[in-house]
This record gives C-alpha cells, structure tokens and sequence, in this order.
C-alpha cells in the first residue's frame, strides 16, 4: 500500500491555521435543539493529533459531519453539543459547524472547498471513517495545501494495510450483516489473502440457499444465488452456519438446523455454529471481523453475536473489528476494550481491504508538499 504523508511531512507548524478533518459524527439522543452526546469516543480518538499540532504552536480548526442533514441545517445535526465536548477536552480548538449542512459538502464543491480553505494554510485528515467518500472536505484541500494523515487515520492505514499485505496466519476473517450484496468485492478480495472465512448473519442465508437448502423467510437475494455459489467453489474453507435460531411461521422463537421451513426466519446463528465459529478464531493468528452475526440488538438473537465476540477477545491472536455493528455489538457486551484494534470506520474498512485505497488517502498523496 503507498505510503501517505504523515503530521511530520507538514514541517513547521508554529504559527501556522491548520484544518483537520475529523469524524465527529458521534451517537446522540434526546430533543432537537437539545441533544447530548452518547459516546463521546470519537472525539477523544482525534485528540492524539490535535495535541499533536497545538503543543507545537498550531491553531486548528476542527470540521466534521455529523448525521445525514440533506444540505441544509437541522437543529438536531448541529454540532454545537459536540463544540461544547470539544472545549473541555481541547481548550481554544475551533470546531465549524455541520459540513453536511452545505450540499457542496457531498457535491465535491470547488466553490465550496474555495471557501472552506480561506484563512489556511494546512490540511490533515485524521476522518479515516469518512476517507472512503470524494467530498468536498477529504479530496479538496489537499489539491492547494501541504496536507497529512492524522495519528488516527495513521493507525487504522497501517493496520488494515498489514491486514492485506502480511498478515500473521492462520488469517481468518468473520463477515456476518444483513446483505452478501453489499460484500461481494470484500470477501472476493478476502479469500486472496485469508487462510478461510467465517460467514454468519442475514448474509449466510444466501450462500446456503446456494448450497441448496430451503431457508424459509429469511432474508436471502436471490440475484446472489449463483455469485454465492461461484465463491463456494475457492478452495480455501468457507464456514457456514450448521444451526439457527429464528422465528417459526407463528412468531415464536425456533431452533433450526439448516434447512428451515416455510415461514420460518432465522435471525442469529444457533449454539452450535457459535461454537464451531469460536473453535475457529482460537485457532487463528490474525481475525478481522466486520458484521454481526444475527440481530443481536433483540435479546432473543444476542447469543451468536455474543459469543463471536467473547472469542474475539479470548484469543491470543491480532484481532481487528472492522467498526460499523461490530464495534456497537462489543461496546454493547463490554467488550471493546479487549480487542487489539477497532476501526472507527465499517465502510472504509471494509473498501481499504478490498481496493488497497481509498479516495481520501489518494488525495494526501497529490498534495503539493509530497515529492
């Protein structure tokens, strides 16, 4: 993977306005106009960099998006609860307000990218969970200032990166989540480098209607039956479930094997496929995981994704959770802080694995200070 430039290619920053574009776009509750902040570990995770920049003299200026505003403000998208946060964790840190309440955000504005370098003289990225997106505030700047990686977007960089080039083997990755659609390039990508791969979740229904087993009302895409079976016949060892929970044709909860009857709806891997899967990432070297195994959000179907996790943090192997519902899943079972790495950011995970770069990481490297 080529390498980006990093805060020590910036050189001097004393004195210097610099921006850095950080993903702020924390979980929030309550009113409009109200709001407060769940989790407050995404700002925390920019404060390495920020730190970085300040005791050598920077001003920064923080931007960021916050939720899905469709190019105009909301009051429940304003970043103003975050400003606050912000001021206690890095007094004097300028925080502008949502990106996203400007449509030239989204629409690669130069108009918008003029505006929003005036006053500036450098650009870091250290959003690594929105560098998979040509927007204005990632791909802009670095056209016209000396721009860098921030420590976050460093890190994840060079994990994700180890991941594709030298992992340490057996390399097992896990992908559970809703569709195989969304996936197909990652796990095309994957089985060039895993040694196999553990499939679960809403996804697995796919590959075993491809396998030819009923699988009831659960989701499954059938456009994706023949993609499913052409990726069954790589040789290396595509796990898949061997039991299900779900719902019956009456709504009640069900154990399965794998073939379910009309009606039925599986929803999480069963106790045996849990224990198989676990058997499986013990014996590994190196596991990514993206994606969980059922939808754990509903108590009755927690247990697969559970005990995908609970393995996830007994093993003595690298682990690295490719964010998204996996990262909620651990922070859910209390797990998060057992797991060697995970990525602030599913989809860019994800595209990193699967392409070797992302639009974000091309643009550090044309900025004018790269040779």
């Amino acid at each position: 993977m080529a390498r980006v430039p990093v805060l020590e290619d910036l050189g001097d920053v004393a004195g210097k306005r610099v921006l850095v574009r950080t993903d702020f776009n924390v979980p929030m509750h309550g009113p409009d106009g109200a709001r407060e902040i769940s989790d407050d570990f995404r700002i925390r995770a920019a404060l390495p960099t920020i730190e970085w920049l300040t005791s050598r003299g920077a001003t920064v200026v923080c931007a960021s998006h916050l939720g899905r505003p469709k190019g105009s403000p909301e009051a429940k998208y304003s970043m103003e609860p975050i400003r606050r946060r912000l001021a206690e964790l890095a007094p004097g840190v300028e925080l502008l307000e949502n990106l996203r309440f400007n449509a030239g955000e989204e629409g690669n504005s130069p108009e918008f990218v003029a505006n929003l370098v005036k006053g500036i003289d450098m650009y870091v990225n250290d959003a690594f969970g929105a560098a998979h997106r040509s927007h204005a505030s990632i791909v802009g700047p670095p056209r016209t200032l000396p721009s860098a990686a921030g420590r976050l977007l460093e890190r994840e960089v060079e994990i994700l990166g180890s991941l594709r080039e030298s992992p340490k083997r057996p390399f097992v990755a896990v992908l559970g989540g809703a569709k195989v659609s969304d996936k197909i390039g990652v796990i095309e990508a994957l089985l060039r480098v895993v040694d196999s791969l553990v499939i679960g979740g809403g996804m697995c229904f796919t590959f075993l209607a491809a396998k030819g087993y009923p699988v009831g009302d659960s989701l499954c895409e059938l456009d994706q039956i023949a993609t499913c079976k052409k990726l069954l016949e790589n040789p290396k060892p595509i796990y898949l479930p061997e039991d299900i929970n779900g719902l019956d044709a009456s709504g009640q909860f069900a154990s399965y094997g794998v073939r379910l009857p009309d009606g039925a709806k599986g929803l999480d891997i069963g106790p045996g496929t849990a224990g198989a899967f676990t058997d499986v990432i013990m014996d590994a070297r190196t596991v990514f995981w993206n994606g969980p195994m059922g939808m754990f959000e509903d108590a009755r179907f927690a247990a697969g994704t559970r005990t995908v996790a609970e393995a996830m943090a007994a093993t003595k192997a690298f682990t690295v959770v490719g964010g998204g519902d996996s990262a909620a899943a651990l922070a859910t079972f209390d797990l998060d802080d057992q797991i060697d790495h995970v990525s602030t950011g599913g989809g860019a995970s994800l595209e990193l694995l699967e392409l070797g770069d992302l639009p974000g990481l091309a643009a550090l490297r044309g900025a004018p200070n790269v040779k």
